[in-house]
């Protein structure tokens, strides 16, 4: 059986000397990461294998942290064209998060219109979550409408963090922020509910690509901004498989928790067990061994 491919871009080119996103480093991360991950040369790319014309895509970016550690209104737009390239009307474009005002602190500028990509929260007048409860597993939740009425595909476009509780948060668990209850799923280190939120039918049924910000990550006291245990790591990370992308994101916080000096998150009993259980009801591949790395630097 292949191995889940993980590909990481890095670019030391991405700040600006003002201390902003280069906009054309960030779609240059994009074309290369797409393009690696369907495997060089391969035609159609993998965007454009992935989502038809017809889609309505929910972008799902996590901006609880503010401004300091939310994915970046910069990489979610740059997705968002790179989307509408393949054809997809900009309009079937949904960036999206819990609340308005969390995705305005983020930096983002709502938008409803009928023309352009939107970008709103579920407390959004005449959104909210769904009237019947979803039932799996040990989830019982109201999703948002976004995700189940609004969109019919869905890429997770997260933030990596550590996380005091789950040990990472990244692609999988930000899938949090489409119910309406996630504070009763905190317990037990998080484990099983973020393969169970994910493996829910309005997530699982939708979700199409992972993207990870990891332009910044916050390696350490997370998922709250401390600017000390910040580290500028320059990268987004892709996969097809929700699983290995997480697990890739792990890998990139014990390295930089390495070169701060920090114990393991194993060693301080909060190792991400979630992506064991994830693997073991099959969504994906958690073990190094079976997950391919393709690492590139882009100018």
């Amino acid at each position: 059986m292949a191995r889940s491919r993980v590909v990481v871009i890095r670019s030391g080119n991405v700040w600006t000397a003002s201390g902003g996103l280069d906009t054309a480093v960030v779609a240059r991360m994009f074309d290369r990461g797409l393009v690696l991950l369907a495997g060089e040369g391969r035609d159609p790319g993998v965007a454009a294998a992935l989502f038809r014309p017809d889609d309505r895509v929910g972008i799902k970016v996590n901006t609880i942290g503010g401004r300091a550690i939310s994915t970046r209104p910069e990489v979610a737009l740059a997705l968002a064209r790179r989307l509408a390239g393949t054809g997809i009307p900009e309009n079937n474009l949904i960036i999206w998060d819990r609340t308005t005002r969390e995705l305005r602190d983020a930096g983002y500028a709502p938008a409803t219109g009928r023309s352009g990509v939107r970008v709103f929260g579920t407390d959004t007048d005449g959104v909210g979550y769904g009237a019947d409860l979803v039932a799996h597993l040990g989830v019982g939740s109201l999703f948002s409408r976004i995700l189940t009425d609004l969109t019919t595909a869905s890429v997770s476009l997260a933030i990596l963090k550590d996380h005091g509780l789950a040990g990472v948060t990244a692609g999988m668990k930000n899938y949090f922020g489409a119910i309406h209850n996630p504070n009763k799923y905190h317990d037990a280190h998080c484990d099983p509910h973020v393969a169970e939120v994910f493996d829910a039918p309005p997530v699982r049924s939708r979700h199409r690509l992972t993207v990870l910000d990891a332009l910044v990550v916050q390696f350490h006291k997370g998922p709250a901004y401390h600017p000390q245990w910040a580290g500028k790591y320059g990268g987004l990370v892709f996969s097809l498989d929700p699983v290995a992308a997480d697990a890739a994101g792990w890998r990139i916080v014990e390295r930089l928790r390495e070169g701060a000096g920090l114990p393991t998150l194993r060693d301080e009993g909060r190792a991400p067990e979630y992506l064991a259980t994830a693997e073991k009801m099959g969504l994906g591949r958690a073990d190094p061994a079976a997950i391919e790395t393709v690492e590139e630097t882009v100018a």
